[in-house]
């Protein structure tokens, strides 16, 4: 397709790329039609330029355009699907973002006295509650900024709670070897060592290689349930009683709770704290890094070691409080990512009860859905019923000239983001997939057959896929010449 921008001249029979500002810049514009203004003259000589900004001169449609174009290539959860694994991108209502758009939220200032935001710390008090009757925990801190903000603080309580017991032997942290790389990572800055158990044949936590690793220096283990594989652990209540039978602490990685919601509640499996990922199960489509929140719900074993401050009700009124004399103090200078708590608030509130479950029911039921559709197309990496997302490996595809990173430039080509690839690390060639409860089954089709479709051509011409994408305004980058010589800015 040709395509065209007058401002450059460029004409290209493949996909062109918008030109930067300072390519669309001609220097004899100027800007004689701005007013003159004496502010110039009010500024102290010592601090006035000597030399031109080196500013692009533009006119502002051309200003206006560029960003335009360059919105109109952006590929959003607004316009297409968003099938990442581990990371639940889903739809976001957006009656979310117009609740969280409200002059009382989004014009607080964060030093503004308990007496001017009421309602505010009203929400924050109620929200709490309502995820406290999801998860089953008694005591919740809205504080950290996203999941491993959340992971780092929970692990500082793990430390603070033995501490407070005089048990200052425990030193070592056990991680499944299919966890996010955020666990172990979150108890190395927390100053102990990481102890990894490997998965077994069914995809669960290996339990005899557990039983193998504890002792009475252990401080506790990080599960993520579902875990990375997209699967419930079948023997979860053991691993929990083996665990505690040392004297360990239970984390649940809540990342994956988007699978549990109405279902099943952590608190009551016998974790002694979790953390959740708002911007996942909750709405927020955290794509490009931000932003997130991290609630970490405790029992009430864990509960005096929460971060401060929390907020308390006196009657009709709230007011945040520090009376908490074991916190792990302050682990951020103000109360969460805001904007985020309004919308899973508002998401709880707008759905109920009821639709939390189905919430969890429709992602599980398009998980294994979709799974039933690609199975014999790709390996799966365990071939049993999954949870709210799946691992497929490429291996068979590897060996016939097409990786998964090959393959997931194809779909590009399909009109399709890809999948999470590559991860979790014990799947050779993996293609880590989730749907979602918010795509109907004509997306889950389509996604399927495209799946399919470059399975199929990776058997007659896997050169092709290969080369992929051949549409996208971007081909595929050189990536080891990008690693050895960035280029990290503009140059003339």
């Amino acid at each position: 397709m040709t395509k065209r921008f007058p401002e450059s001249g460029a004409t290209t029979a493949e996909p062109a790329l918008e030109p930067l500002l300072t390519e669309l810049a001609r220097s004899v514009r100027g800007n004689g039609h701005v007013a003159a203004s004496d502010g110039a003259s009010r500024i102290p000589a010592r601090f006035a330029r000597t030399v031109p900004l080196g500013l692009p001169e533009l006119a502002e449609q051309q200003v206006v355009r560029h960003f335009t174009h360059l919105a109109q290539l952006n590929y959003s959860v607004d316009t297409g699907f968003y099938p990442l694994g581990s990371c639940t991108m889903k739809y976001n209502p957006k009656i979310n973002d117009r609740v969280a758009g409200l002059p009382g939220f989004a014009d607080m200032h964060p030093l503004q006295p308990d007496a001017d935001t009421q309602g505010a710390l009203r929400l924050i008090y109620e929200l709490e509650r309502l995820l406290g009757g999801i998860t089953g925990f008694p005591a919740i801190s809205l504080q950290p900024a996203a999941g491993a903000h959340a992971e780092f603080t929970a692990i500082l309580m793990f430390k603070a709670y033995h501490a407070a017991r005089g048990d200052t032997k425990r030193r070592r942290v056990i991680v499944p070897d299919s966890a996010h790389g955020t666990n172990p990572s979150s108890a190395a800055m927390c100053g102990f060592e990481v102890t990894t158990v490997r998965s077994d044949a069914r995809g669960n936590v290996d339990l005899a290689a557990l039983e193998d690793t504890l002792g009475d220096d252990v401080v506790g283990m990080m599960l993520t349930n579902p875990n990375t594989l997209g699967l419930f652990e079948e023997r979860l209540e053991e691993v929990i009683a083996a665990v505690h039978r040392h004297g360990g602490l239970m984390y649940g990685d809540g990342a994956n709770m988007n699978a549990l919601l109405g279902i099943a509640r952590p608190g009551d499996l016998g974790f002694d704290v979790i953390h959740l990922n708002l911007h996942k199960t909750f709405s927020t489509p955290h794509g490009a890094g931000g932003p997130g929140a991290g609630p970490v719900c405790a029992n009430d074993k864990l509960a005096p070691f929460l971060p401060v401050p929390f907020v308390v009700r006196d009657g009709d009124t709230y007011r945040l409080s520090e009376d908490r004399p074991q916190s792990v103090g302050r682990v951020r200078a103000f109360h969460g990512n805001y904007g985020v708590l309004v919308r899973a608030y508002t998401y709880i509130r707008n759905l109920g009860e009821e639709g939390l479950r189905a919430c969890g029911e429709d992602a599980i039921l398009a998980a294994n859905y979709l799974l039933s559709r690609l199975r014999g197309a790709y390996d799966l990496a365990y071939d049993r019923p999954c949870m709210h997302e799946f691992v497929l490996t490429a291996a068979a595809q590897k060996k016939a000239g097409a990786s998964a990173l090959d393959i997931a430039k194809a779909l590009i080509d399909e009109g399709f983001h890809p999948p999470t690839v590559y991860f979790p690390l014990i799947v050779p060639e993996a293609l880590m997939i989730e749907p979602t409860e918010t795509e109907p089954k004509e997306t889950l089709d389509a996604f399927a057959d495209a799946l399919v479709r470059i399975a199929d051509r990776v058997k007659t011409d896997p050169a092709a896929v290969h080369d992929a994408p051949r549409n996208a305004p971007l081909r595929r980058l050189d990536e080891v010449a990008a690693a050895r010589r960035p280029r990290l800015h503009w140059r003339a």
